[in-house]
């Protein structure tokens, strides 16, 4: 099992987009935090994965497709746009990705790779916020249509969510 952490927007999404891939074994939300300047604190998740079924590369490429990857919005503090690196392997990769998924934007990518510093878990309420609270107006506007764009254009790598109640 390997581990990456994305940042970008509300972690709530991100939390459901990586829940939803094949490979994906686990994924925490919380905040995240890198070396300075970037060590304040930011929403992200960490994802555990199973590379033998899901590459370093599709998950940023699914990453930088469903967060605002190329736009410097005012609230990048709290939703800094990043690829956070365990090892020296993996920022090699997360890098590499970025630069052959370029060519899917017309604007220049904002999305860093950090090193990955410190990490704390959200409030455990808001745990698989999406899997808990689909029909939620939040869920419907912001994170329906994400999965809708990972059905399209990841199909083989999509694992329709499992709800809960």
């Amino acid at each position: 099992m390997k581990r990456i952490g994305f940042g970008g927007g509300c972690h709530w999404c991100t939390e459901a987009v990586f829940q939803s891939l094949h490979g994906v074994e686990n994924v925490e939300q919380g905040f995240i935090r890198a070396t300075p300047p970037d060590d304040d604190w930011s929403e992200a998740v960490i994802v555990h994965f199973d590379p033998m079924q899901i590459s370093l590369h599709i998950l940023v490429d699914v990453h930088l497709h469903t967060h605002s990857a190329t736009n410097a919005h005012g609230l990048r503090a709290k939703y800094r746009s990043a690829v956070y690196v365990f090892d020296d392997a993996n920022a090699a990769g997360a890098k590499a990705a970025l630069q052959q998924t370029q060519q899917d934007f017309d604007t220049p990518l904002i999305t860093r790779v950090l090193p990955q510093v410190d990490f704390r878990p959200s409030d455990p309420r808001y745990h698989n916020y999406y899997r808990s609270n689909p029909e939620r107006p939040f869920c419907q506007r912001h994170i329906d249509p994400k999965l809708a764009l990972l059905r399209k254009q990841f199909g083989k790598n999509f694992n329709e969510p499992q709800k809960r109640n």
